[in-house]
């Protein structure tokens, strides 16, 4: 091999060099590139997970004092409902002869059954 062979030779061996290690620097910026996008997306996924957390616990804060409201009211309306049917009925004197046939009437039938 002449000079001139072996000279061009190393040039490009020296251009192959390059070109891998260009294409290596390339790679490696395109790794951390996509480690970089990669950690964006997690972060923004992560902080979507967070306000759709934080949206769901207001609802649901919301949905529960909704419904306490509710039931409070319903409790308060059978209270008053419990308490309206705890008055006492004073009997009026046609009343009370009316339960005293039917008990007269009650205890002559069961009494006579058993006879």
């Amino acid at each position: 091999m002449s000079a001139a062979d072996l000279a061009r030779s190393a040039d490009a061996v020296e251009a192959a060099i390059a070109r891998v290690l260009d294409a290596e620097h390339a790679a490696r910026e395109a790794v951390e590139q996509a480690e970089e996008q990669a950690a964006a997306m997690t972060e923004e996924a992560r902080a979507t997970a967070r306000a759709l957390a934080t949206r769901t616990e207001q609802r649901i804060r919301s949905v529960r004092a909704t419904f306490e409201a509710r039931a409070a009211a319903e409790v308060a309306a059978l209270d008053a409902e419990a308490a309206a049917t705890d008055l006492v009925h004073e009997l009026a004197p046609a009343e009370v002869a009316a339960v005293d046939a039917a008990v007269a009437a009650l205890a002559a039938k069961l009494t006579q059954s058993g006879a």
